[in-house]
């Protein structure tokens, strides 16, 4: 997802703009964590860039998004900028190490 949203809109409070763009944020997530994983990865990893524009974006956390998304609405600007890109991982369980502290 590469899409800039903007906060005004002729029918909609702000209220109900910031909640509709977080929902679909979220339905976006979900329905990218629900496709199948190609063979031999554990789980679907998101690359994530917010900004005001995409030439500012710079790189969060998706748990980050909506707090973001809070201090846009809090400067009051017209619009912002999200990039979110699926990618598929493998998560290495860690290896059990055998030592003697461990035996005592």
């Amino acid at each position: 997802m590469k899409k800039t949203f903007a906060l005004a809109h002729p029918k909609l409070p702000l209220a109900r703009r910031v909640d509709s763009i977080k929902y679909e944020i979220k339905k976006y997530l979900k329905r990218e964590r629900n496709k199948t994983l190609p063979s031999g990865m554990n789980y679907w990893a998101f690359d994530c860039r917010f900004g005001t524009s995409a030439e500012t974006a710079t790189d969060v956390f998706p748990s980050e998004i909506n707090k973001h998304i809070d201090a846009v609405v809090a400067q009051e600007l017209p619009e912002f900028y999200v990039e979110i890109l699926a990618r598929a991982c493998k998560h290495d369980p860690r290896a059990m190490a055998n030592t003697e502290d461990d035996q005592a």
